[in-house]
């Protein structure tokens, strides 16, 4: 039965996986017409108004610097520039003492990539000087001289930077998204540890770890994201009056990022708290309904910061600080009916989450820690 199970499971991740490279192809129209245009005007550019003859590294570097990765575009277009010139200047360096051949060119990548990743991390900066290098010592030099590849990577640079400060994309979009599907994650997490709490069943709270730990990469790209953003709204005179609202949110990321770490603590201790019976049913109740109720309060939470600001979310914001705090109060192992230690650590390890929860609510961190009764 299973063999012939097979094709059709074939068939069905087929069409998934061609549902999701259309809604990829849909999402990226945008950007790939962006990068089109700026590697084809890099060209032009180059060209015809400098006179370099085929300047492919016009048109290579803006659609590198572009691209859609979630770096800050700033900092691709530098290592761009800075790389190929570097590596100009190092491969003719090698090329004048050691001749060109296949051992020589072998050296300089060598070489040059340990001097890259000497002077910076960056993975663009390291690519660029390396290839540089390695071109100086394989290819005739272009008429002009060695440095207009060098010229036609800084054109490109320009160009893709342009773009990013002149063409209108909100920079605030992506970190709300981002943030609201953050929080949904984080809810899950509570509401897993809820029921597992409900059911006696640790194997829920284990599959609540699992997810709070599947969202870290997330995490990190979006913290990336974040840098990009604030980069965009610094820079352009488009969003410059964005500047404040995007670098807050990149502190809430921050405080969403610790949340979701305690989370993770908290997950893995209570299977091992169900696993060791150390919480009485009462406790188990209580302690359930806390989970449940800041489960809610973050689902709020998420909503109310995925808007623009104005008087509704503001009241929303409001609304679900409050419930956050209310739910702060009840944070006593006495007042929750647990008296065994590896209930009373449960207990505090969410006291840590509440107030990470507070501050992602916009609330004064020496507030959030007043708000836990006193121990």
């Amino acid at each position: 039965m299973p063999e012939l199970d097979r094709p059709a499971q074939t068939l069905t991740f087929l069409r998934r996986r061609a549902r999701l490279g259309l809604r990829r192809s849909a999402n990226s129209v945008l950007q790939a017409l962006l990068i089109t245009v700026c590697a084809v005007g890099a060209y032009y550019f180059s060209s015809h108004v400098l006179g370099h003859q085929g300047p492919l590294f016009a048109a290579t570097s803006a659609i590198i610097a572009l691209g859609f990765s979630r770096d800050p575009r700033l900092r691709r277009v530098l290592e761009v520039g800075l790389g190929c010139t570097i590596g100009i200047i190092l491969g003719d360096t090698l090329l004048h003492w050691l001749g060109s051949g296949l051992w020589q060119a072998a050296l300089v990548v060598f070489l040059s990539i340990l001097l890259a990743r000497f002077l910076d991390s960056g993975a663009i900066f390291t690519t660029q000087l390396a290839l540089q290098s390695l071109l100086v010592v394989l290819l005739p030099v272009p008429a002009g001289g060695p440095f207009t590849r060098s010229i036609d990577a800084v054109v490109g640079g320009c160009f893709a930077l342009a773009a990013t400060l002149l063409v209108p994309r909100d920079p605030r979009r992506a970190p709300k998204d981002d943030l609201k599907v953050m929080l949904g994650e984080l809810s899950l997490v509570l509401r897993e540890c809820a029921s597992a709490l409900s059911y006696n069943d640790s194997t829920t709270a284990w599959h609540a770890l699992v997810r709070a730990r599947s969202q870290q990469p997330r995490i990190d790209a979006m913290r990336q994201g974040l840098h990009g953003a604030v980069e965009i709204a610094r820079l352009s005179p488009l969003y410059r009056r964005h500047l404040e609202e995007v670098e807050g949110m990149s502190h809430l990321m921050e405080r969403l990022d610790y949340a979701m770490r305690s989370s993770r603590v908290l997950a893995r201790r209570l299977a091992s708290a169900i696993t060791n019976a150390a919480i009485s049913d009462a406790g188990s109740i209580q302690l359930a309904e806390v989970l449940s109720d800041s489960a809610s309060a973050v689902d709020e939470l998420g909503a109310a910061l995925a808007h623009s600001p104005s008087s509704p979310r503001k009241a929303s914001l409001a609304h679900a600080r409050d419930t956050l705090a209310d739910i702060a109060t009840r944070l006593h192992p006495g007042r929750l009916d647990i008296t065994r230690m590896e209930g009373e650590a449960l207990v505090l390890l969410f006291r840590t989450l509440m107030v990470d929860l507070l501050e992602t609510a916009k609330m004064d961190p020496a507030d959030a820690r007043s708000l836990l009764p006193k121990l």
